[in-house]
């Protein structure tokens, strides 16, 4: 069965952001998850290179608004606790 390429990257997006953390003042997230979707949101400008010896990856501006959008999209309660 294939997957849906778009919905695949704002699941991986979102969780992305659920593991996010600061570094030196950017955002970043752990990277274990599928290297295609990984490469996708680097072409499309989400995160930088994820093909590096690093552990986690860096987000761009927009990319981590996307990631958090995506987050509460997918996976927020509506609940603020």
């Amino acid at each position: 069965m294939r997957g849906d390429d778009a919905k695949i990257d704002e699941a991986v997006l979102g969780l992305l952001y659920l593991t996010s953390f600061e570094d030196h003042g950017l955002p970043r997230a752990w990277k274990g998850h599928d290297w295609d979707a990984l490469s996708r949101l680097h072409a499309q400008g989400f995160i930088d290179n994820p093909r590096s010896r690093n552990k986690s990856l860096a987000f761009t501006t927009e990319g981590y608004a996307r990631a958090e959008a995506a987050f509460a999209k997918l996976f927020a309660s509506g609940s603020s606790k």
